[in-house]
């Protein structure tokens, strides 16, 4: 048997350092094994995914240093290797299942499933969907003729316990009766994940999925449809989640989970997938700093340690120090420095707002340095204005992030439209408003258009210095927190 593994993102959102932890440690199992390892693209979601969002992620995952045998960009025996791409044949499985008694066409209306949902938790059962849901099959036909919107949902049990075999934690049971009637083709007609990645698994020939432990919820979902279908299931082995340092599961909110964010600071990518390489396992030696090819030469996915590894980005920041001293010549360290520092688009973009200011060249560093640091050095007295108060002040900078969080397409002209809906909703005036966002951003107040700063910066280091001056002003703690986020609700 040859080992087949993959990695399936879904391109809605920055690329994720979560998604190369994953990505990493299914391409070190595959290659040990002599094996193929597929990057496949799984945007069912057609609301929220995103060709740009794609694009970063796969360019992302090369700045890395990862490479796949099969996906989109490279093509291979098994494609298409986008599930848009798939659609058609999803909803055949679907109508099969059907067919056999597997699954079953529901008609309930949101109204009627938020019912079910609060009489099961009534009766101290899982408010999952599950119970009353067929109807009579004439009843079916009448609806299906009419051309009633529906979906189609699986069968599951409702007693019982399903028995999963895992690599590293070894049999894990789970009650039937935790388990809900899940979609598989939404009325759309597009697949739900669970379809999809199922019959994409077997159509591509996948022997083990390594994913991280939050799957372990959909494994007897998964399970229930390899035998449906009547197919072999995959091996499985559930990774640890990545955790900030107080434990928490990693997330956008605490700790920088872009990987462009870390190219942008001048991260090495040798660094950055080295350090992922060592988030619950580690080489026989112990030795920390070690490439991609040693990690493969090495690798044993029984030496992966359940306890959640902790994502540090200040021991991050020392691997990276480490890899620059030992591993990088003073040659390559200048070369390295200028294709970091001086990318000629990145000045291209910058000459309208610095050539109308410059004199000299010598005016350039200071006027455009922000846009080429990390978190920027500020103190909270910078923060300070005459018409805002403290808590205003946090307020203008929590909005702004959770908005821009939110944002899909980012532009000035996004980025502007929800600034400017913001500091309407909180009755302040946008010279006001945007004051605190020019010196988290930019260090000063005193500088051209904060929303092309934004624009150029991208997402990742415009949240960043957000959360930063955040943090620099104490946040809001946990109870304060639930009523700013009822506030944010009610703008």
């Amino acid at each position: 048997m040859t080992v087949r593994t993959r990695i399936a993102p879904s391109p809605t959102g920055d690329p994720h350092v979560g998604t190369a932890y994953v990505a990493l440690f299914n391409l070190c199992f595959a290659r040990q094994h002599g094996g193929q390892f597929i990057l496949r693209i799984e945007d069912t979601d057609q609301t929220r995914s995103t060709d740009e969002s794609e694009q970063d992620i796969l360019r992302a995952l090369r700045w890395l240093g990862l490479d796949w045998d099969e996906g989109p960009d490279v093509g291979g025996p098994h494609g298409p290797y986008r599930q848009s791409e798939r659609k058609d044949s999803y909803a055949q499985y679907a109508h099969d299942l059907v067919d056999k008694g597997h699954a079953f066409y529901c008609f309930r209306t949101p109204e009627e499933l938020d019912q079910i949902r609060e009489e099961r938790k009534a009766q101290g059962l899982n408010p999952g969907i599950k119970g009353d849901l067929e109807l009579p099959a004439e009843e079916v036909q009448r609806r299906l003729a009419a051309g009633e919107p529906h979906v189609i949902r699986m069968k599951v049990p409702d007693e019982g316990t399903c028995v999963i075999q895992d690599m590293l934690r070894g049999q894990i049971e789970i009650d039937w009766a935790q388990v809900d009637c899940q979609i598989l083709l939404k009325s759309d007609g597009m697949p739900t994940y669970h379809l999809a990645n199922v019959v994409d698994d077997h159509a591509m020939g996948i022997t083990h999925v390594l994913r991280g432990e939050e799957w372990i919820n959909s494994a007897p979902k998964h399970k229930l449809l390899y035998a449906y279908f009547g197919w072999d299931m995959p091996e499985l082995c559930h990774l640890p989640l990545l955790r900030n340092p107080d434990k928490s599961k990693l997330s956008k909110r605490k700790n920088p989970t872009s990987i462009n964010f870390y190219e942008r600071m001048g991260f090495l990518p040798e660094a950055v997938i080295n350090y992922l390489g060592r988030m619950g396992w580690s080489m026989p030696d112990e030795r920390e700093k070690f490439s991609v090819a040693e990690m493969i030469e090495h690798f044993d996915i029984q030496r992966v340690s359940l306890g959640g590894p902790i994502f540090d980005v200040e021991k991050l920041r020392w691997l990276n120090g480490q890899w620059l001293r030992d591993d990088v010549s003073d040659d390559e360290f200048v070369a390295r420095l200028k294709d970091w520092w001086f990318r000629e688009d990145a000045l291209r973009d910058l000459l309208p707002h610095v050539k109308g200011r410059t004199e000299v060249f010598s005016d350039v560093a200071p006027m455009a340095a922000f846009m080429f640091s990390g978190m920027l050095d500020l103190a909270p007295e910078q923060f300070a204005h005459n018409k805002l108060e403290e808590g205003q002040v946090k307020r203008v900078l929590q909005f702004a992030l959770w908005k821009l969080e939110a944002q899909r397409h980012w532009s000035k002209e996004t980025i502007f439209a929800d600034i400017k809906g913001l500091a309407k909703a909180m009755d302040l005036k946008m010279g006001d408003f945007m004051f605190p966002i020019f010196v988290a951003i930019a260090g000063t107040p005193n500088s051209w258009s904060v929303m092309d700063s934004m624009a150029l910066l991208g997402p990742d280091m415009t949240r960043a210095r957000l959360r930063h001056a955040l943090n620099l002003l104490g946040g809001f703690s946990k109870k304060e927190t639930k009523r700013v986020e009822k506030e944010f609700a009610a703008l």
